[in-house]
């Protein structure tokens, strides 16, 4: 049995041959990681091995190479969720302040309406304590109160789109809060292996 530790120059040569071949497989993965964080593309085991012209089962196999690709998709996660936390908190922020408009408008219209109310209340029992009508008074208290009629129909309607705006605004904030959990929780979640 031959148990030498010295290869034959073939064999040598071979596995230097093979050493070179692994070593630019590995300048091409980590040129490859390089130029997908320049144009700012998601960092992935197939685009790496696209762009670096190898393999996945290389990018799997070689302990160096698949180092290098788990780095890279971890940072452009952290920056990724980063992105996504900000853009987040600016819908949110936008949601909350239509919400709050609306809340406003609508606390005004009610007290419009109420004011309207008040007053119509007031003309009624003003108009009721006078006696004597001419039909120019008359006219007029008609034209008034149909008016004023009007013009309540207008602010219950007012109100009624108002009311409905602050339940849409609010069923929005609402339905962004979980897209937020929901994204918050796949950045939480450890990356599938492909």
């Amino acid at each position: 049995m031959n148990t030498a530790t010295v290869p034959e120059p073939r064999t040598a040569a071979a596995l230097a041959a093979r050493r070179r071949k692994t070593e630019a497989a590995l300048e091409r993965v980590h040129q490859a990681i390089a130029r997908l964080r320049r144009e700012i593309a998601q960092v992935s085991v197939v685009a790496v091995a696209r762009r670096g012209d190898v393999s996945r089962t290389f990018l799997y196999d070689n302990v160096e190479a698949r180092a290098a690709v788990a780095a890279a998709m971890a940072q452009a996660g952290e920056h990724q969720s980063r992105t996504l936390a900000e853009q987040g908190d600016e819908r949110e922020a936008t949601w909350r302040e239509r919400a709050l408009n609306a809340e406003d408008a609508l606390e005004a219209a009610h007290t419009e309406t109420l004011a309207q109310r008040t007053q119509i209340g007031l003309l009624g029992q003003i108009r009721d304590l006078q006696a004597e009508w001419t039909e120019g008074a008359i006219q007029r208290i008609t034209t008034e109160n149909t008016t004023l009629k009007q013009r309540v129909r207008q602010l219950t309607t007012d109100n009624r789109t108002l009311h409905e705006r602050l339940k849409a605004a609010r069923s929005n904030l609402r339905f962004q809060d979980r897209r937020v959990a929901d994204l918050e929780a796949r950045i939480a979640e450890p990356a599938p292996k492909s």
